[in-house]
């Protein structure tokens, strides 16, 4: 739930981040706690909020971050999140691909 204390413009963070999270499924509850979790965190960047704490400032904003972490992008999803499927799948030899293989692989 919004917190008092938000500016109208935090209010209107809080009910976008909370309104994408349950467009993409995310239950109620969890998209309520992520939406005001990122709303404080962005107002402790900001220096809006009373207290904050060393990595809500010196971290990266959560847009660029979500940014960064969603691999939609030119380059695509990381060699991790590759290994990670290609394990899932049971693919042999992909502790010794290099990215670009394991792209090849997981299309098969």
């Amino acid at each position: 739930m919004p917190v008092k204390a938000w500016s109208p413009k935090r209010e209107r963070q809080y009910e976008h981040i909370k309104a994408g999270l349950e467009d993409r499924g995310t239950n109620e509850d969890t998209a309520e706690e992520i939406a005001a979790r990122t709303v404080n965190k962005e107002r402790a960047r900001a220096g809006e909020s009373r207290e904050a704490s060393r990595t809500s400032i010196q971290d990266i904003s959560s847009g660029r971050r979500g940014g960064l972490r969603s691999h939609g992008g030119v380059r695509g999803r990381t060699y991790a999140q590759l290994r990670h499927e290609a394990g899932e799948r049971n693919i042999k030899g992909r502790s010794k691909m290099n990215k670009e293989q394991l792209e090849r692989a997981l299309e098969r």
